[in-house]
């Protein structure tokens, strides 16, 4: 595999290029946000930086409507583009595509779905980005993907064979005897236009400290859907390199260009060494993730708090007024004792500066000058069960 980085404008060094050559071309053009980006590398030797502001939505759009022209000539006829973009201009983009390659070749608009938790404005956050799927022709290449089942997918699901009746509907296939028939080895679902994958973390290992860096696992799946070993992918506006990287890794040739000579010697540095972060996410799944303890939780109920995932001493966060010190929690579990939970809760919380920290009790305790060994910014509440049970002793009534 080979792959060629050029510095210079996309669109002179495409003139220079060959038609149909080109198996991909992914698009990742400023967006036309209107605002200069940079961003300075995690060690401060390097900042780089580019310019997305224009005179004019006209003028941006005949910028890429030069150049669209151009990546359609240099795709073969089993091509296709993936163009990346946002809501800054996303309904003129897919405006402009049909215009250049076809309303026809239209085949997707996929949402790249991320986590995101800044938000500054009044609106919800946004936590995806857009990218448009086009062919040359209809002969292109497409080799389909699958994802996991749905942890509701039943076994009858996976392993029987469907098919549409007289009416149209979806039924399960019988054979001549009335039987249902199984349908053998399955790869999942194929899938879908909205693809959950991690945004870069500020320490994820593959981090550049380019503006705007995609992460290397979205270019994966563009390329392996649209491409094989030894087919060429290019990169017009390749900025950090991620395309290019990703291509080497899948056994891809590839090109590049960006106007920046700062991003094409970044790119040839990447392409020495390809780093690429494993994400765990996507690994184990979301779901992995959740381990609030739900029983520890009902205690809580009535209380306004955030749950509190992969800590083993707080349970959640109460909600205190904007800018004053966390209130931190944490719920006695069955079996364990008092001072457990307490060093637990003082361990994990203790560095985050709570305004207090509170352990509700749940079981009976031992007598009150235990109380006097825990540490000081602990606040033990009894829980209304506990203190229930509390009253109706004090009254030698008993409940079972």
């Amino acid at each position: 595999m080979a792959s060629e980085v050029h510095h210079g404008d996309c669109l002179t060094v495409s003139r220079s290029l060959g038609g149909e050559s080109v198996d991909l071309v992914y698009v990742d053009p400023p967006f036309f946000t209107q605002k200069n980006h940079s961003l300075t590398t995690r060690d401060r030797t390097t900042k780089f930086e580019f310019s997305d502001e224009w005179n004019s939505r006209t003028e941006y759009l005949e910028f890429l409507r030069l150049r669209l022209r151009e990546f359609r000539r240099l795709l073969k006829a089993t091509g296709s583009i993936f163009f990346h973009c946002d809501t800054n201009a996303s309904h003129h983009i897919r405006c402009l595509l049909d215009e250049v390659f076809g309303e026809t070749m239209f085949r997707s608009e996929i949402i790249w779905h991320y986590r995101r938790w800044s938000n500054s404005q009044c609106s919800p956050l946004a936590s995806h980005q857009t990218l448009f799927f086009y062919s040359k022709t209809d002969a292109y290449q497409y080799h389909q993907l699958f994802d996991d089942y749905s942890p509701s997918t039943n076994v009858d699901q996976i392993l029987q064979r469907r098919r549409r009746d007289e009416h149209g509907k979806s039924v399960y296939a019988r054979n001549d005897d009335g039987q249902v028939v199984n349908d053998g080895h399955k790869n999942g679902v194929p899938i879908s236009d909205v693809w959950d994958i991690p945004y870069l973390n500020p320490k994820a290992k593959e981090r550049v400290g380019y503006p705007t860096q995609k992460p290397i696992l979205l270019l994966e799946r563009i390329i392996s859907l649209v491409t094989l070993p030894g087919d060429m992918v290019l990169d017009p506006f390749a900025g950090s390199g991620t395309t290019l990287v990703a291509a080497q890794l899948l056994g891809r040739d590839a090109i590049g260009m960006d106007v920046s000579l700062d991003a094409v010697e970044l790119v040839r540095k990447r392409l020495i060494d390809p780093v690429k972060t494993t994400s765990e996410l996507l690994r184990k799944g979301r779901e992995s993730y959740v381990q609030s303890d739900d029983i520890s939780l009902a205690y809580l109920h009535g209380i306004k708090f955030v749950p509190v995932q992969r800590n083993r001493g707080i349970d959640a966060l109460l909600n205190s007024a904007p800018g004053e010190n966390p209130i931190l929690l944490r719920v006695q579990r069955h079996g364990e004792s008092l001072s457990a939970a307490a060093e637990l809760l003082y361990a994990a919380g203790r560095s985050k500066q709570p305004a207090t920290l509170v352990l509700i009790a749940t079981q009976s305790q031992h007598p009150d000058g235990l109380f006097s060994m825990f540490p000081p910014d602990v606040l033990v509440v009894n829980s209304v069960a506990e203190e229930l049970h509390q009253r109706l002793a004090d009254r030698e009534i008993r409940i079972f």
